[in-house]
């Protein structure tokens, strides 16, 4: 028992005897709070059921607050000078984790992503991709031979990913059903609300893009597997 975000969890093959058995711990838990003159805020009490067989993602969690951060030694007065940070509900986040572990455990078992994708993937960093590119060009003068090479910076990268594309090559790439289900619900009909101080706009589709913040990581293969997620040649 905690002073705050307390879970109770509860581990079995039957839905219904999960069910049956928080119901019980509920009942525990209120006779406790009753006694103790305990209130509990109903609004942020959610009740979660992780399960193959479940493909929904709340609505709830799926909604944005937007708050924009002025970039340092920037202009006030301009909109584009600030840094849009996204607030996602806690347990959204949580879930989103154990959904995409999943998503790159098939990647992995079938091969799916260029070998030469080295960012954001687990035990992989930009670093080893800088030392094979020291070892590519350093092969090239002992050959005598030039070597050329293009960085491309991809302007607003996260924000610009469609959606539909992204569910197609998840079908293309044999996502097992229940999990494209689930990332189809994932990623359709986001949300995003402004806040500025204690003023918050009206919530708005998202027609494109994808979540991203702390756990970029996992996020960021969504964002692989619509740009550069096969192999380049080498000429």
């Amino acid at each position: 028992m905690y002073a705050d975000d307390t879970a109770i969890l509860a581990r079995h093959k039957n839905p219904n005897y999960i069910q049956i058995a928080l119901n019980r711990h509920l009942k525990a838990l209120e006779d406790w709070f009753i006694k103790w003159k305990i209130e509990i805020n109903v609004s942020k009490t959610e009740a979660i059921m992780f399960a193959n067989a479940r493909s929904y993602f709340p609505i709830g969690w799926k909604t944005a607050v937007v708050v924009p951060i002025l970039k340092p030694g920037k202009d006030p007065t301009q909109s584009e000078d600030y840094r849009p940070i996204s607030l996602l509900n806690t347990l959204g986040k949580l879930t989103e984790n154990f959904i995409l572990d999943k998503l790159n455990a098939h990647l992995l078992e079938n091969k799916i992503l260029c070998p030469e994708q080295f960012g954001f993937r687990k035990s992989l960093t930009t670093t080893h991709q800088l030392l094979r590119a020291v070892e590519y060009i350093t092969s090239g003068f002992e050959k005598a031979e030039c070597t050329g090479a293009v960085f491309l910076d991809v302007h607003k990268a996260f924000d610009r990913v469609w959606i539909h594309e992204l569910i197609h090559k998840l079908i293309r790439y044999k996502t097992p059903p229940h999990l494209l289900q689930l990332l189809k619900s994932y990623l359709e009909e986001r949300k995003f609300a402004v806040k500025i101080g204690n003023s918050i706009s009206e919530a708005k589709i998202m027609r494109a893009g994808i979540p991203q913040g702390e756990k970029s990581c996992r996020t960021s293969t969504l964002f692989i597997l619509t740009t550069f997620h096969k192999r380049i040649k080498h000429y």
